[in-house]
């Protein structure tokens, strides 16, 4: 935005020549002189004449002028006709769209504050459909003048944090501003109530203008969109049958659509209905109406959703009538088995044909020309006449495809957790050939990694923007735009890859896991030169030898014993995502001896082992909740900062080593996943949802839900406050629940108070605010719903900021982050720890190879030992199963895919005659070395005590 049009103290560029102006303090100045308009006087401006009118609106209205000049606001509010005035802004929004927007951000705020001055004003619904006839002309300003206030790293407000203010003019900022107040949205939602209880036509145009524009005020107010959903969360609707919640309210209307009940009847036709044009200006009213209703109900019920906990979602699936409890606002917004059945066809429909037809649905787009434009998309712009779907006015097709993305993939994680649909019901395999599916996901892959290969470079990521600049809020918006564009062209070409990525449950499991080792591979071979097995890269480096000085000897590393993690940092931090190679380790003992090894695999594997083993238990990087899984400890940061009180720069230096370790660790977890090695360490499920989500980036720059108390596609709510602090969470709770005054009862504010716990002293507590100004917001019972979400925002992405970023970056330096998104929170622990299920002791005896005196001759039968050895495993507990697993290999579960998958291959070899000594295991290398016991009774006893009692290399 030119400067000159938006800073303090402009001057009157109209022709009076007087230098009215804003004082220091933002506050007008008023004139007393007549205010001349290009040599005319204002009475000319008084002029009821349609050239009048016009030149109001076109040459004065959009000047900063008048805005200096309270009196003039006053008079003209007095002497003009304000519904004909609205009238000739909505004729005349066609000729300002080639305005520079600023102007018309001028015209917005002289038309607001006209009204506001006007004893009778225009109607609430002329006034709102021409707000909503200028809104799309600079909804890009708007949203960047009311961004959210950005913490910095510490992912805590401060005074001076950034949030666009400066980016407006105050007065226009200030009139802007008027629309998001709680009376505003107040009057907006009784005037919609005003219409429910008429049926006509009319009635039904008027509230899709007032479900419009309350869409239209989220998309371009961000840092009030919470504020505005809480009003909705909170407000009733009256009805013929009483007053009901907005969400349920908006729920019943959208049933009741077409939309609805095409999309959620059948797949198979969803694609012919979106490309459907209303064959009539008639048709296309009940078009936008009803898309505006569906949309307004899933911005409220993802509202509701981020509140509902457990108890309060699952009382309405089966509503019984002795159910204890109260009628809570919650459960009254509440949908029963039926409905989310019937929600959930809706959203799969709608969003599988969104992403995977995408390409019929943009026919035409102006997607593809904002590559090279400076205009920014997703600002709330009409979508392109000659595209074969068009999204209701004011609203693109990112935002609404995000919008029901969003809610699916809420409804689908609380599936995912506690189960309540059918088995299946996510599936949508009769749109693929499966047989040809994977083949096909693959060759995606290597069509779009070949094409953003050929990209100038990536665009620049916000997290790697430590300050922001105050004035670069709009070219921000323009790079997020043109990556949403590029991301557009690239998903284009590849449906199926964005079926994966977005809605992966559509896809079985089992096939997801095969496609994400393909992936893997495929990687390596590119990395390698086309040479991906690890052994014959290992052996032909080893053949040509290398050394320290050439980048491959960096991939060597010494590792002292019980100094695992500090030196497998020293010496490979800087191989970066280098560290996919394979790398050379040999462990010296307590002396400092080399230990014999070849590493062939074995030795890599127990490294991986001792290195997470050593970070998750003997460091403080991680802690545990109530059920033993691990997530970053919240409070280590704050820690360190509260011991170096004074040092500053010894402090950051302490704290960017630490969140170095963070990264470090990342990568040694995605260099085992990489390499298909199991670890035997469980994660918390908050913390895997940010692995999963770490890819989402909703394409354009929607304001919506989708985006909202996100780090990084991460969603917090109540529920994963649990998993985290049972205790606060029972807290949260009993507010939601509290009958009386919250702010006279209970006196909270919007601040929380952080405790720091450091050795040898005594806890201390750090008060934060959870938004700006939280310690003078008291928490009402109204704004309480808000109060408990931006707890577990705090607790959930805030807090754990850094530590979380820093994790997710090393991660992600070794596997896609686009791979992860494949899988919800269950699946990854999986994919991490290997599969949970009952050990499958065929498969594992198909799969295990044989040294020594065991090798299979040419007779193709087995050893006698061998033989009572699987006879015992088969009559082992699956407990006892599991740990005979671990003792061999370190972990007590199965590789997803079956012991075909295990690397190195389970194997077991004789060790010698003797009976009484016990078999040893070498989980290096997956290597049980069993002595030729020729009684079943006795390999069972010697087996299962040199498991119980952790008897390794040297107890035998």
């Amino acid at each position: 935005m030119p400067k000159q049009n938006v800073s303090k103290g402009n001057r009157n560029e109209t022709g009076s020549g007087r230098r009215n102006e804003y004082n220091e303090h933002g506050e007008d100045i008023a004139c007393d002189e007549p205010y001349e308009m290009n040599g005319a006087r204002l009475s000319t401006v008084y002029s009821i004449k349609h050239t009048a009118y016009q030149n109001l609106v076109v040459s004065f209205l959009t000047q900063p002028g008048p805005a200096r000049c309270s009196d003039l606001i006053t008079r003209l509010a007095a002497n003009i006709d304000l519904d004909r005035l609205s009238n000739y802004i909505i004729d005349l929004s066609h000729k300002l769209s080639k305005h520079d927007p600023n102007a018309v951000l001028w015209l917005i705020a002289h038309y607001i504050a006209i009204n506001g001055a006007k004893e009778q004003r225009s109607s609430r619904l002329l006034f709102i459909k021409t707000l909503e006839s200028l809104f799309p002309l600079c909804s890009a300003q708007i949203r960047a003048g009311f961004a959210v206030a950005r913490p910095k790293d510490t992912g805590y407000f401060a005074e001076a944090e950034q949030d666009g203010s400066d980016v407006l003019h105050p007065f226009v900022r200030q009139q802007l501003q008027s629309l998001v107040d709680k009376g505003a949205i107040q009057d907006l939602l009784s005037a919609f109530t005003a219409t429910t209880g008429e049926t006509s036509t009319s009635a039904d145009d008027d509230a899709s203008y007032l479900a419009g524009f309350i869409l239209t005020l989220i998309n371009c107010f961000p840092a009030f969109s919470e504020d505005i959903r809480m009003f909705l969360y909170v407000a009733d609707i009256s009805t013929a049958q009483g007053r009901i919640p907005t969400a349920k309210y908006f729920w019943n209307a959208t049933q009741k659509t077409s939309v609805f009940s095409e999309i959620a009847s059948s797949q198979d036709s969803t694609l012919d209905f979106l490309r459907r044009k209303p064959s009539s200006p008639a048709a296309e009213a009940v078009w936008q109406r009803e898309w505006k209703t569906v949309l307004l109900f899933l911005e409220s019920y993802i509202f509701v959703l981020r509140l509902m906990d457990d108890d309060d979602f699952f009382s309405t699936l089966n509503p019984h009538p002795n159910f204890g409890g109260p009628s809570s606002r919650l459960r009254l917004a509440g949908m029963s088995l039926s409905e989310l059945k019937r929600l959930t066809q809706f959203l799969k429909h709608l969003s599988f044909t969104m992403y995977y037809n995408a390409k019929e649905l943009l026919t035409n787009s102006p997607w593809a020309e904002t590559l090279n434009s400076n205009r920014p998309r997703g600002d709330g712009g009409q979508a392109s006449k000659n595209d074969s779907f068009l999204p209701p006015a004011g609203v693109d097709f990112t935002t609404l495809r995000d919008l029901a993305t969003t809610a699916m993939k809420m409804l689908y994680e609380r599936d995912s957790r506690r189960p309540f649909l059918p088995e299946g019901h996510w599936l949508m395999t009769s749109k693929f050939d499966m047989e040809g599916f994977l083949a096909a996901v693959v060759l995606e892959e290597q069509r779009q990694h070949e094409l953003r290969n050929t990209e100038d470079g990536a665009d620049s990521s916000e997290d790697d923007q430590q300050e922001w600049s105050h004035y670069a809020h709009l070219e921000r918006l323009r790079q997020k735009n043109r990556k949403a564009a590029r991301n557009h062209l690239l998903s284009a070409i590849t449906p199926k890859l964005e079926i994966l990525r977005n809605m992966p449950f559509a896809i079985p499991f089992e096939t997801r896991v095969q496609i994400f080792r393909q992936f893997i591979q495929l990687d390596k071979q590119r990395r390698r030169g086309g040479d991906g097995d690890p052994d014959m890269w290992r052996a032909h480096m080893l053949r040509n030898g290398f050394g320290a000085q050439h980048p491959l000897g960096k991939h060597t590393a010494r590792i002292r014993r019980g100094r695992v993690f500090e030196d497998a940092m020293k010496q490979l931090w800087e191989l970066g995502e280098g560290l996919k190679e394979p790398i050379q380790v040999t462990f010296e003992d307590e002396f400092g001896m080399q230990e014999a090894g070849i590493d062939g695999g074995g030795v890599t594997k127990e490294f991986l082992d001792s290195v997470t083993t050593e970070a998750f238990t003997h460091t403080e990087l991680f802690v545990t909740n109530s059920k033993n899984a691990y997530y970053p400890n919240p409070t280590l940061i704050d820690r360190i900062r509260n011991m170096r009180v004074g040092e500053p720069e010894e402090t950051q230096r302490a704290v960017e080593q630490v969140l170095k370790m963070y990264e470090f660790l990342g990568r040694i977890i995605g260099k085992c996943m990489y390499e298909g090695i199991l670890i035997d360490i469980v994660f918390a499920g908050f913390f895997l949802l940010k692995w999963a989500t770490a890819n989402d980036t909703p394409g354009g720059s929607s304001t919506s839900l989708a985006s909202s108390s996100t780090t990084a596609g991460y969603r917090a709510n109540i529920n994963d406050l649990r998993e985290l602090d049972e205790e606060l969470y029972q807290g949260m709770l009993s507010l939601k629940n509290y009958t009386g005054d919250v702010q006279t009862d209970l006196a909270l504010d919007f601040t929380i108070t952080d405790p720091i716990n450091s050795p040898g002293e005594p806890t201390r507590t750090i008060i934060r605010p959870l938004i700006p100004h939280g310690d003078s917001t008291p928490v009402t019972n109204e704004n309480r719903p808000l109060y408990i979400s931006y707890v577990a925002r705090h607790r959930l992405v805030r807090q754990p900021y850094p530590q979380t970023r820093a994790f997710l970056r090393g991660l992600g330096s070794v596997i896609d982050p686009s791979w992860l998104s494949m899988f919800n929170q269950l699946e990854l622990q999986r994919l991490v720890g290997g599969d949970s299920s009952e050990i499958d002791v065929e498969d594992l005896r198909r799969n295990t190879h044989y040294n020594g005196v065991y090798q299979i001759g040419l007779d193709g039968e087995e050893h006698p030992t061998i033989q009572i050895f699987w006879e015992v495993m088969h009559e082992l507990k699956d407990e006892e199963r599991r740990e005979v697993l671990k003792y061999v290999t370190s972990t007590p579960r199965a590789p997803l895919l079956g012991f075909g998958q295990l690397r190195p291959y389970f194997t077991i070899r004789d060790a010698g005659q003797d009976e009484d000594r016990l078999p040893s295991a070498s989980t290096c290398v997956n290597l049980l070395k069993l002595p030729q016991y020729r009684s079943k009774g006795r390999l069972k006893e010697k087996l299962l005590y040199a498991v119980k009692s952790g008897a390794g290399f040297n107890l035998s």
